[in-house]
């Protein structure tokens, strides 16, 4: 039989959540936002999400980390495959969806990931910087800056098979060898890289242990979620945001209807 038609058990990581790797799988593509969600978070609040163009963006804050919540309202384990900037967020590799590595959140479960996963007990935080200064421009990989992508795949049901439990030994979850930053940069392809627009950058070292588990997933996503990111100005640029000294995207955002009540007279003095 041949391997790449054959659904394999895939091996995962856990910390808040489980990350696994799924061999042999073509990706789908599906909107699963009532079963599975994906959240930009800055101080741990959700950065507001814009509408426009026929994707979801959000406005990147320069400079500012941020955090990627992912939630499962299902009652069955998933498998997400995260990217940011078209990098996998456990090993910074650029694969398909099937392919890459993955989280695994539990039945109704909520994980926060506060950047790319570099060891067994480390992660390297997310932060919002110029397209010169991502991560991307290090690792010479600049075609997929400026968007986070989750792609969530259901269990494949099976019998259960017992698992034999064994310690396992992990390096750094970065790709081998690093390159320099220079050699980087000249193996990027595309246009020069610009300082007008959001990246994403690799920033301080935090704790984030995982774990590896047993995951056979199902070979094409149940739900992908992708957000858009950029600074305000681009944003403007796009037609998503209104320039925030026009009078007329102000006078755009009007509302005939408000709340109910009585019109305030403005010869009474109010108490």
């Amino acid at each position: 039989m041949n391997p790449s038609n054959t659904a394999r058990a895939a091996v995962v990581l856990i910390a808040a959540a489980l990350l696994v790797v799924t061999l042999g799988s073509t990706p789908g593509s599906a909107a699963g936002r009532e079963d599975f969600s994906m959240e930009v978070l800055v101080d741990g609040r959700p950065l507001t999400e814009h509408p426009g163009r026929g994707r979801t963006y959000v406005e990147a804050l320069e400079g500012r980390e941020y955090a990627v919540r992912l939630a499962n309202r299902t009652g069955g384990r998933v498998a997400v495959a995260l990217s940011v900037d078209g990098l996998n967020s456990i090993d910074a590799r650029a694969t398909t969806a099937a392919d890459a590595r993955k989280w695994i959140l539990g039945p109704y479960e909520t994980i926060t990931l506060e950047g790319w996963q570099t060891g067994q007990a480390t992660a390297r935080r997310f932060y919002f910087t110029t397209e010169d200064d991502s991560y991307g421009a290090w690792l010479g990989r600049t075609e997929d800056l400026g968007i986070i992508s989750a792609a969530f795949f259901r269990e494949k049901q099976r019998e259960p098979v017992p698992i034999e439990q064994k310690k396992q030994r992990f390096g750094s979850a970065a790709p081998e060898p690093r390159p320099s930053r220079e050699g980087a940069r000249a193996e990027a392809s595309g246009d020069a890289l610009s300082d007008e627009h959001a990246a994403t950058g690799i920033g301080r070292e935090v704790d984030h242990h995982v774990r590896e588990v047993r995951f056979e997933a199902e070979p094409h996503p149940a739900g992908v979620v992708d957000i858009r990111y950029e600074y305000r100005e681009a944003l403007v640029r796009l037609g998503v945001l209104h320039p925030l000294d026009d009078p007329l995207a102000r006078r755009e955002d009007a509302r005939g209807f408000t709340d109910s009540g009585f019109a305030p007279d403005p010869y009474r003095r109010r108490d």
